[in-house]
Formats: C-alpha cells, structure tokens, sequence
C-alpha cells in the first residue's frame, strides 16, 4: 500500500534541510574533488549529503526502497518490482558547488507509478525550500519562514523567458533557441532551473542534453503541482524507473501549454 505524500511532505523538507547543513559545513571550508567511473566530479559534499537522507529516509518509511545517485547499482530486474520508491539527488549540481557560485540543490522524489508524487528540492547556499505534493500543490519557503504557494505563469508579451544551464550547453540548445526567435537567456545551475519555471520567473526550459532521472524527478514534481509539464520531445511526461538505464530522455519544462515547444526540437538531434 503506498504512503500518501501529503503526510511525508514536512518531514523530508527537514530531511533536505539536514542534508543541506551537512553540504554547507564543507562547503564553507576546503575540500578535495575526486572523479567517479563516469567522470563526473564527486565531492565529501554529495556522501555526507547521501547519507543523512539515507539514515533520514530509512527511518521515516524503513520499508520503502531508496534509489540514490549515490548507491545507483541496482539490478533493474530487483527495481522494476518497485511500485513506490525515493529518489533522490544528494548534491545536483555538483560543478556549480565546485566553482562556489551557490546554484545547487539536495532532491528528494516520491516516485508511485512511474511518476513523482511529491518533491522536496533544496537550495543550501540560499536556505530556500521548493517542493510540491499532488494533493497539495507547489511551494516556496524561505529561511523557514511562510509559504508561498507557485503557480507558473502565462505567457507575457515580449522575448520567451528561456532558462539553461550554467554548465551545459551544446548545438541542440543553439538550434532550438534560433527556431523559437525572440528569448532571453536565464542561466541558471542544477534543478533550480525547473524551479524558475515552476515560480513563473521563466517560460520554458529545454534540456537537449543528458540527465539521468535523480536529476529531474523532485523538481518535476514542484513543476507539475504549480500546473507545469515535463514532457519529452515527442509530447510524453517523463517517467521513472521504466527502463533499465537511468538516462533520461531530452525534455522540456513549461508553464503556458497554449504554445507548442516541441516544435522548435531539431529533430536530427534530438
């Protein structure tokens, strides 16, 4: 029987937040970057992230698994099993915590059903909360103050509010960008790109680039409970654990569904 993610909500925002304390106390010092299998940096930020959302997950819902990027080598034959699991992202962002510039986030997802039910997406540097639940809507809380309910926004008049990456960006972006026409580019790091859109301080978001599903799934949720979409290029919302690799497919993240932002893919890249 699934938990309903209106009663975890609270607790894994203090679960976000504990592991936000932890990436701020080395943060704030000097710390060594080490290079995983696939490259990608690693630092003592993301485990110390990892595990006090793992030891805080553990002990809210002991029976409900954990798919973190961090412990990600589980067979696909034992998670396709899974109706109900946490997702989560103990550091996204993990460059823009290198170069200090404060845009990275601690994701956490409630996947039923192959979609994100609930997601907590927290921004250390700025002690701010984004999360969202079905049957609740979207939020922002910032220092542990009031929320703030978010609802995205309808299109202005104007240049299209594009937001991208800080530290990705490649000939797709180019093309789509040229076929939309008039946009300003809002560079943003990590899953607060999704949050911009979610807030309505941006109108769209196409990722023509890899990302893998821990990196998307808590800010979907936000997304989709202030009446936003993830949709991939061919119109289909964005599903998790449905497949044995965790690669997600290129999306695009809006507010206003009044436009078609799948017209503007090449499809030769994409």
């Amino acid at each position: 029987m699934s938990h309903d993610p209106a009663v975890l909500l609270k607790p894994v925002v203090a679960i976000a937040r504990e592991a936000g304390a932890r990436i701020l106390e080395i943060y704030q010092g000097e710390f060594e970057v080490t290079a995983k299998a696939d490259d990608s940096p690693l630092t003592a930020a993301d485990m110390a992230s990892h595990r006090a959302i793992i030891a805080g997950l553990q002990q809210l819902t002991p029976e409900v698994p954990i798919l973190s990027e961090e412990s990600a080598e589980i067979p696909f034959a034992e998670r396709a099993g899974w109706d109900e699991y946490w997702l989560v992202d103990p550091l996204d962002g993990t460059k823009e915590f290198i170069k200090r510039n404060g845009e990275f986030t601690v994701n956490i997802a409630l996947i039923q059903g192959h979609q994100p039910v609930m997601g907590v997406v927290h921004v250390p540097v700025k002690d701010t909360d984004y999360y969202g639940c079905v049957s609740t809507g979207a939020f922002r809380c910032v220092a542990g103050g009031s929320e703030e309910a978010l609802r995205v926004q309808p299109l202005r008049d104007g240049p299209v509010r594009v937001v991208g990456s800080r530290s990705h960006r490649g000939a797709s972006l180019d093309a789509y960008l040229e076929r939309l026409g008039d946009h300003e580019m809002v560079p943003m790091g990590s899953s607060l790109k999704l949050c911009l859109v979610a807030t309505g301080e941006a109108d769209v978001y196409p990722r023509l680039g890899p990302t893998c599903e821990w990196d998307t799934a808590a800010a979907q949720a936000v997304v989709e409970c202030a009446g936003g979409q993830v949709i991939d290029t061919d119109g289909a919302v964005l599903s998790y654990n449905a497949k044995a690799e965790y690669l997600n497919p290129f999306f695009i993240v809006f507010g206003d569904a009044s436009r078609d932002w799948t017209a503007y893919v090449d499809r030769q890249s994409a």
